[in-house]
């Protein structure tokens, strides 16, 4: 339970934060049209895909002392579930049916849909509400605002793909999205999706000891990921495009919330469509399941250029996630804080940068101006000042503190039994934590249980402790990130790894879209190095059907590849079309089918294949991150 510590944090901050401001509050309810009359959206696969009911304990109306009530505050703002109109007659929202929201445009004879949310079946559902309530029309275009999952997944729920590929159906996205949309989720993938489970709490109880909120939503839905390619590339800085009669300006924002994005903007509505770029919260600079660090002075740039471009004419500003905010001073007062907080942080954190403060102690010393602390849109629900300042210290000098003792640092399950000795053994650590816990020192008291944990992951007692002090770290922050991290960790701790259904970010249509060069990097990843020591050889892979060939080469147990060429003394020559590629890719078919159908060609020493077939590896997706988490299989 709360701690007395804990609970009088929560206290000052009920005391000390805006909450006479509920302007959100109004603007999140504004609009509403229906709710459907049930929350709870199933699978195909049978299991559940999204669970709105699960969060109702947040309508009680009670104040949790195990939830920080600035975080409470905005998990009450996510529960918005249904239809919503922003432009009448023109402009709707579903909300509360996924992470993201699915934006509903009129056209003259169909819908436009603005970015699709995670899963077929939460698309699939949202749509059929929208034409429950608004009448029957058709799907006309998806534009996808960026290359994230939650924008892109559901779009088999909404369009069939043969009437993407006979045009009846337009699909538009940023330049360099299916690049993005697929690399992101593939070198790093499996350890991105386990990270996931901590970052998002994805498999973490619904209450308030738990899962609360995503800060851009409720969560992440466990539903079946695809993907449409597009068929329309917004390349230009600026770009208008008018489709079924409605008028669209697109602004490319690359290098802002994610590598490919874009803003829209609606002449004919007055309204500003702000992708991911400008939320209800601060977002990542550095998100924890793990990505590129991202550029918080090129978002703060981009969002300027926004409000100079279209703020002073804009009367309703709406994204993918969070509510709308309608008037012309409320949108552009939104704009300037979110384009304040992101540039605070970078040159701050520089500032400090240059007076010698460190990677290590930068979390320690950021904080925003009170002028922005007292500002909503200021706070970091998503992010967190704590990590997002780390990131962009990270960003321009690297993850090194300049100490050179910290330039080839033991592993921490190497130093952790020499800290134990030196500390005088596990009851010692273990008396010292409890009385560093109940004073309140929480920090501390992790920083000599995460040792004795690493030295003795048998210690179950050990364990406990450990996991009571990220209980109470985890009830008071603000950010989900670090809430969830926390309280996901606890439950590892206890329970050990969590099973269930948990999104994912890899779908067959994932693996199609992966251009054959990402394959062969990528099989080059999970190669085990051990196992391909002394294998050398040379396949030429060549692709009829779109014109590739490729040389990928076995040498110094390192598979690399090289695009536009074939080796002369190549061991084994594998012809067939990238469109039967695909087929082994999806794990429809194998290279021995394809060869009896004769859909592939094999000269040289087919036994390299198998050399080379025998050295990949399969990645566990339940990894074990704190120590003695990992079931018995």
């Amino acid at each position: 339970m709360p701690s007395q510590y804990t609970k009088e944090l929560i206290k000052g901050q009920r005391s000390s934060l805006p909450f006479e401001d509920t302007r959100d509050f109004e603007e999140s309810k504004k609009g509403f049209i229906a709710a459907p009359p049930y929350r709870e959206i199933m699978a195909d696969a049978g299991h559940v895909a999204w669970n709105m009911g699960s969060y109702d304990y947040l309508l009680q109306g009670k104040d949790f002392d195990s939830i920080h009530p600035s975080l409470q505050r905005q998990a009450i703002l996510n529960m918005g579930y249904g239809l919503y109109e922003v432009v009448p007659g023109k402009v709707y929202q579903v909300r509360g049916f996924d992470l993201a929201n699915m934006t509903i445009i009129k056209g003259d004879t169909g819908w436009i849909l603005f970015d699709v949310l995670t899963a077929k079946e939460t698309a699939r559902s949202a749509l059929a509400f929208v034409n429950e309530k608004l009448g029957q029309r058709p799907v006309v275009a998806v534009v996808y605002s960026h290359s994230h999952g939650d924008h892109f997944g559901g779009a088999r729920g909404v369009v069939d793909e043969k009437d993407v590929i006979s045009g009846k159906v337009q699909i538009i996205a940023p330049e360099g999205f299916m690049k993005h949309a697929i690399s992101e989720n593939v070198y790093a993938g499996n350890a991105m999706s386990r990270r996931l489970m901590l970052t998002y709490g994805t498999l973490l109880p619904r209450s308030p000891f738990g899962h609360v909120d995503q800060a851009i939503g409720k969560n992440v839905a466990a539903g079946d990921l695809g993907l449409i390619p597009p068929t329309r590339t917004v390349s230009k800085d600026i770009e208008e495009i008018t489709i079924d009669g409605v008028q669209m300006v697109f602004q490319n924002t690359p290098g802002t919330e994610a590598p490919s994005e874009m803003n829209t903007y609606f002449p004919q509505f007055k309204a500003f469509w702000a992708a991911e770029n400008i939320t209800g919260t601060v977002h990542n600079i550095y998100t924890l399941r793990g990505a590129l660090v991202r550029d918080a002075l090129a978002w703060s740039k981009n969002i300027n250029n926004a409000l100079y471009l279209f703020g002073d004419k804009t009367d309703v500003m709406f994204a993918s996630h969070s509510w709308p905010r309608w008037g012309n001073d409320r949108v552009q007062e939104v704009m300037r804080t979110q384009r304040d907080i992101y540039a605070n942080l970078n040159n701050e954190v520089l500032n400090q940068a240059n007076k010698g403060v460190t990677i290590n102690e930068i979390h320690n010393v950021y904080k925003p101006p009170k002028s922005l602390q007292n500002q909503w849109a200021a706070h970091s629900y998503h992010g967190s000042e704590e990590h997002n300042s780390r990131a962009v210290l990270n960003r321009y000098l690297g993850y090194w503190d300049a100490n050179p003792a910290t330039l080839v640092p033991l592993s921490p399950r190497d130093s952790a039994p020499l800290y134990v000795e030196m500390m005088g053994g596990s009851k010692k650590i273990m008396a010292k934590a409890k009385t560093l816990h109940n004073q309140g020192k929480y920090l501390e008291a992790v920083e000599i249980l995460n040792k004795l944990t690493l030295a003795e992951p048998k210690n179950t007692a050990a364990k406990d402790q450990l996991a009571d002090a990220y209980e109470q770290l985890g009830y008071q922050k603000e950010s989900v990130a670090l809430r969830n991290s926390f309280l996901a960790g606890a439950y590892e701790l206890r329970n050990g790894i969590p099973e269930g259904a948990s999104p994912s970010s890899t779908s067959p249509d994932m693996a199609r879209a992966m251009s054959t060069d990402l394959l062969l990097d990528y099989m080059a990843i999970t190669m085990n190095s051990k196992k391909a020591d002394g294998m050398k050889f040379k396949i030429n892979i060549n692709t009829p059907d779109i014109g590739e060939k490729y040389v990928l080469e076995m040498s110094n147990a390192t598979l690399t590849n090289i695009k536009g060429f074939n080796a002369k003394d190549a061991d084994l020559t594998i012809t067939l079309n990238r469109s039967d590629l695909e087929t082994i890719i999806s794990g429809k078919a194998t290279f021995d089918d394809l060869t009896k159908a004769g859909k592939a060609k094999l000269a040289g020493d087919a036994g390299v294949l198998k050399q080379l077939m025998s050295t990949q590896e399969k990645f566990d997706p339940r990894f074990e991150v704190l120590p003695g988490t990992k079931k018995a299989k």
